[in-house]
């Protein structure tokens, strides 16, 4: 006899019960247009997703070209204002080629896949992004996951394979902690043991190094055919997309062998307009990048001098407060959401367990009005000791 079977959608609702009493339950919260309220909880560090230049160039792009990129890249899906983004991409960051995908999310997969696979190791930060940890699944190499930062232990597993091929592969600013990848000690690392390395400069191109070229060119490094490089569009750049950086043999492999390039509809031409023009803005305007770094340098100063948890120096625009508990992060936006405030709220998964935080991002285009009523909110989180 078959054993009784229960309800099949049963376990979900019991899941999700559990999830609400742990302060794990998520929900949507649809922005209206033109809200009043001061964002530090988008990663929009430059202020350009509503800058009129980006718009007005995304606009025109789907009059012309119309809503959808209507095919995949190697189909319909290739325009020229494709492969103007892929040179200015290029040219900006001092790579050597440029590959654009329709998200960051699928150009970390499609690196990962096609730089790795059976017989290949993966050495992966334990504090990388999802998209990385989802691209070391796929990848089915075998993945050795080292302490935060940790080169000692990256190269002791580079040292120790049995496989000919190896990928360190880490995020140069890390999108919680908001700390910076030794990625010249990595990249030295790499080389002695005969490995690539793909950093993820997500959280850093258009924040970090000169005139916001990521933390790769700021390490010397831009050129290097052995450095790979991802990003996204969505950050910095304030549109959509992602982008792999890297060698010509690099590029040709992912267009040829890349299954998130070759199966996935391109990014629409809209986005790929708009993030071509943020990207000649930032190009032509450096002191973007420097205003965000000095807005996430005031933030942290903020909320240390409020005698919150020190969030340590911002190496780009992420700047987190962490509280602990689940229930007491979201206490704290909630809190910031009265003051006017719209602040970030990571809980598990996206952080591990007893590190649930209040995740501050910079902007460019905060003033000093905007930075008083951030300070008013975070007195007030202060004042009710939301962690203890």
């Amino acid at each position: 006899m078959h054993p009784t079977r229960s309800d099949p959608l049963a376990r979900f609702r019991d899941a999700a019960a559990a999830r609400a009493a742990a302060g794990l339950k998520r929900a949507l919260r649809p922005r209206a247009p033109g809200d009043a309220v001061i964002d530090v909880a988008s990663n929009d560090y430059l202020g350009l997703a509503m800058d009129p230049r980006p718009a007005r160039a995304a606009a025109e792009a789907a009059l012309a070209w119309g809503t959808g990129s209507t095919g995949s890249r190697l189909v319909t899906g290739s325009t020229t204002l494709h492969a103007e983004l892929e040179e200015a991409l290029r040219r900006f960051a001092g790579a050597p080629a440029a590959l654009v995908f329709s998200s960051g999310y699928l150009a970390n997969l499609a690196a990962v896949t096609v730089l790795a696979g059976r017989g290949t190791l993966v050495v992966s930060d334990e504090g990388n992004h999802a998209s990385i940890v989802d691209a070391c699944r796929l990848s089915r190499a075998r993945v050795v996951v080292t302490p935060h930062n940790d080169v000692t232990a990256v190269e002791k597993a580079l040292a120790d394979r049995d496989e000919e091929h190896a990928l360190v592969v880490t995020d140069s600013v890390f999108s919680v902690d908001g700390d910076l990848a030794p990625i010249a000690a990595l990249h030295a690392a790499a080389v002695r043991q005969n490995a690539l390395l793909l950093v993820d400069e997500a959280h850093a191109m258009g924040v970090v190094g000169e005139g916001g070229r990521g933390a790769v060119h700021a390490a010397g490094l831009a050129g290097d055919p052995r450095v790979v490089r991802t990003l996204t569009l969505s950050k910095s750049f304030g549109s959509q997309g992602g982008a792999v950086l890297g060698a010509p043999e690099v590029i040709d492999a992912l267009v040829d062998t890349g299954r998130p390039f070759i199966f996935d509809t391109g990014l629409a031409p809209a986005c790929a307009a708009a993030a071509l023009t943020a990207v000649r803005i930032v190009e032509d305007t450096p002191e973007l990048p420097a205003r965000a770094g000095s807005v996430a340098r005031e933030l942290a100063a903020m909320v240390t001098g409020l005698g919150l948890p020190d969030p340590g120096l911002p190496a780009g625009a992420v700047v987190p407060v962490v509280l602990g508990r689940p229930q007491a992060a979201l206490r704290a936006v909630a809190i910031c959401a009265d003051h006017g405030v719209r602040a970030g709220c990571f809980r598990p998964p996206s952080v591990p367990e007893g590190r649930s935080c209040l995740r501050l991002t910079a902007r460019a285009d905060l003033g000093c009005d905007d930075l008083a009523v951030i300070k008013r909110a975070l007195t007030a989180v202060a004042e009710l000791k939301v962690n203890a």
